[in-house]
C-alpha cells in the first residue's frame, strides 16, 4: 500500500476505503492533497482485485472547502497556466464506481468533490454549501454545473448566490445524497453498500456507470441508443454467461471480469 501525505487507505475485501486526512485544516483540499487523490484512484482503477471505492472525510468536515492559504495571493496568469483545479479530471476519470460518504462540512471544493462521486452517501450531520461567492468567487470545480444537474438550477442558481448551507435532509430530498443514515454508521453503511457493488459482474458495473453518466450529456434518442449498445457489448464477456448460467441453475455467480 502506498504511503500518501493527505490520505489513508485500507483495503476491505474488494472495497478501497479512502480517508482524506488533514484534521488541522478540516481537511481543506490542497494542491498535495489532489496530487494523492490522482494517484490513490489512478491505484484503485488499475488494481482488477478492487470493485468500488468509498471516499470518506472526519466526522466534522467531509472537506470544508479548497486551501484558501494556497490561493488567496495567486493573480489570473498563475491560475490559468496551471489550470488550477484540472487535475480532478483525472479523479473523475476513474472507470470503476466509487461512493462519497460524507459527514459534517462539504463545502466549496468539498461539496464538489463529493458530487464528483457517482453518489452520495450522508451522515444526519452532513452540511453542503458552495460558498465561494462570500469570498468574491465562484465555484471552480464543477460546482455549478454538477449542482444544477443534480438539485436543479432554481436551487442550485440560490446556493451559489447566497452560500447558504443544504442539511442532509434536504440534500437527500433535492437528490443531492442517495440516502442519509445517522453519523455514527456512516463508514459502516457506505462499505456495506460498496460490498454490495463489489459483488457485481465488473464488466457491468463500469458500463452501468458510464451510460448513468452519459444521461448528462446525451439527449434521451441518443443516450438509449448508447445504453443499448453497451447491453449489446456485454453479451460479448464470460460474465454475461456466467452470471445467466449462475441465475438460471439458482447459485452464485463466479465474476472473472473478462
Amino acid at each position: 500500500m502506498a504511503d500518501y501525505e493527505n490520505l489513508l487507505v485500507e483495503t476491505h475485501d474488494a472495497v478501497t476505503l479512502v480517508r482524506l486526512n488533514r484534521p488541522q485544516a478540516l481537511n481543506a483540499l490542497d494542491t498535495a492533497t489532489l496530487r494523492d487523490l490522482i494517484a490513490a484512484f489512478a491505484a484503485y482503477d488499475a488494481d482488477a482485485g478492487q470493485r468500488c471505492l468509498v471516499l470518506t472525510g472526519s466526522e466534522k468536515a467531509f472537506a470544508a472547502g479548497a486551501d484558501i492559504k494556497e490561493m488567496a495571493d495567486q493573480g489570473f496568469a498563475a491560475m490559468y497556466d496551471s489550470n488550477f483545479f484540472g487535475g480532478y479530471e483525472q479523479v473523475t476519470a476513474t472507470r470503476k464506481p466509487w461512493i462519497a460518504a460524507v459527514s459534517g462540512y462539504a463545502l466549496g471544493g468539498g461539496c464538489e468533490l463529493a458530487m464528483m462521486a457517482d453518489f452520495i452517501i450522508a451522515a444526519d450531520s452532513a452540511k453542503f454549501g458552495q460558498p465561494e461567492i462570500k469570498l468574491g468567487v465562484t465555484p471552480g470545480m464543477g460546482g455549478s454545473q454538477r449542482l444544477a444537474r443534480l438539485i436543479g438550477r432554481a436551487k442550485a442558481m440560490e446556493m451559489c448566490l447566497t452560500g447558504r448551507m443544504m442539511d442532509a435532509a434536504e440534500a437527500e430530498r433535492s437528490g443531492l445524497a442517495a440516502r442519509v443514515v445517522p453519523a455514527a454508521d456512516l463508514v459502516a453503511e457506505a462499505l456495506k453498500t460498496a460490498a454490495t457493488i463489489a459483488g457485481m459482474g465488473p464488466l457491468a458495473a463500469m458500463a452501468t456507470k458510464e451510460m448513468v453518466h452519459a444521461a448528462d450529456e446525451m439527449g434521451l434518442a441518443q443516450g438509449i441508443r448508447f445504453e443499448r449498445r453497451l447491453f449489446h457489448g456485454l453479451f460479448g464477456s464470460e460474465d454475461q454467461k456466467e452470471g445467466m448460467a449462475a441465475f438460471v441453475a439458482k447459485r452464485p455467480a463466479n465474476w472473472t471480469g473478462r
